[in-house]
């Protein structure tokens, strides 16, 4: 056969991807095979018109095999129709003269291409309708033992091919399904991979946040400090020169606070809350450092002096040292209060300065959004009360789910 009709062959193998042929060109090369056989015994057997009638046949047969894939594409019920017709052809050369029966082998190419099409028992069906086609072909022939002994091993052919072209369909089923697990294997360690780098990015957003928190907490509040004393030394100095050097004294105290806080945050630690007296006198030195800096009288009020755990103290004094920076900043007035209630928890941050409104404070900066997040991270509320020429009260609370955590960090 020429290196054309060998790529037909192949191609008369449908390359569906669930039911595509594993092996094709071993259906390819197993038609070659039989179909030159059959020529050869044609050409052997016969002479004059019955030869060339059986090699026209052949010649049919090929060409219907061959229009199986191509068929299909165009109408799909044309495999049925070019299956019988195969059928029909092979008929009429088992019914030729003597030794005729050897054109019965062709019957195992419809078969292969039938297991591709249908299911194991339904090819089965079609086997026996062969084997009776091929019994009542050869009976003339051979009688009716002869042609069933025949039409039984011809069967048996067909039933070896079936069975290879159902085991190589299996194993294409197979591969497909392990392809598509591989695949989604595959995307699913992409997720993965994705959400690991999602998962980092927005560790370090939080982080990035933390730290402008921690700034604005306390550099930041420094800083405003410095500013204010800086400007109080400039209008000092043409009017009590002597006082000047006080205020340049405290612009360098404060200067090297700020450089501490930078250290501390620097090193990734929080804001030093004390360590044997705990968040109760972090609190009473953060309301003595604002009267001695900001000439701020804080009125701190404990109702016991129970420690908590050491993130609590530390996102609570910074709370209370941003509410007292916001006093300094925008209340106008030179006294505040702090009340610390260990549990329930409660802080309490108050002045009765000019106020504001809280909707028009919404979102404008680090301040009060700063704090809501810290007392979110713990579990806490947050809520604001003022209004213009009111004062204004931040007050802390613990949530039931925030209670809960509280009591199994004091347990551990």
């Amino acid at each position: 056969m020429s290196a054309r009709a060998g790529d037909l062959l192949v191609a008369a193998v449908p390359a569906g991807s669930t039911r595509r042929h594993a092996h094709r060109w071993v259906f390819a090369i197993t038609v070659a095979f039989l179909w030159g056989a059959a020529v050869l015994r044609s050409v052997l057997a016969f002479d004059g018109q019955q030869r060339l009638l059986a090699l026209t046949l052949l010649a049919v047969w090929l060409v219907l095999l061959l229009a199986v894939p191509f068929a299909e594409r165009l109408w799909a019920p044309s495999f049925f129709l070019l299956l019988a017709a195969q059928s029909a052809v092979i008929f009429a050369l088992l019914i030729q003269s003597d030794g005729s029966d050897f054109f019965a082998v062709l019957l195992a190419a419809p078969t292969m291409q039938a297991m591709e099409h249908w299911r194991p028992g339904a090819v089965a069906v079609l086997i026996a309708a062969f084997a009776a086609l091929t019994g009542i072909g050869l009976a003339p022939e051979y009688g009716v033992a002869g042609a069933l002994s025949l039409a039984a091993l011809y069967a048996a052919t067909d039933v070896f091919f079936a069975a290879y072209v159902f085991a190589a369909r299996r194993a294409e089923e197979a591969r497909a399904r392990s392809e598509a697990l591989a695949a989604d294997l595959r995307e699913a360690n992409s997720r993965l991979v994705e959400s690991a780098g999602q998962a980092e990015r927005l560790g370090a957003a939080r982080e990035r946040q933390q730290l402008a928190r921690d700034l604005h907490d306390s550099v930041t509040q420094t800083l405003f400090s410095m500013t204010l004393t800086a400007q109080s030394a400039l209008l000092l100095l043409g009017r009590d020169p002597r006082r000047v050097t006080a205020q340049l004294d405290q612009i360098d105290e404060l200067a090297r606070a700020a450089l501490d806080e930078m250290d501390v945050l620097r090193a990734g630690a929080g804001p030093a809350t004390a360590v044997a007296g705990g968040l109760g006198a972090a609190l009473r030195l953060l309301c003595a450092e604002r009267e001695q800096r900001d000439g701020l009288a804080v009125t701190l009020e404990m109702d016991g002096d129970e420690r908590l755990p050491d993130e609590d103290e530390r996102a609570l004094l910074r709370i209370a040292q941003e509410g007292l920076n916001n006093v300094v900043k925008h209340a106008g007035v030179g006294e505040a209060a702090v009340r610390l209630r260990p549990r329930p928890l409660l802080l309490e941050v108050r002045d009765e300065g000019r106020g504001f409104d809280p909707r028009e404070a919404a979102g404008a900066g680090l301040g009060l959004d700063g704090m809501r997040e810290r007392a979110a991270e713990r579990g806490w509320t947050l809520s604001v009360s003022s209004r213009p020429g009111a004062g204004t009260r931040v007050v802390v609370e613990e949530t039931d789910a925030g209670a809960e955590r509280g009591e199994e960090r004091g347990r551990s």
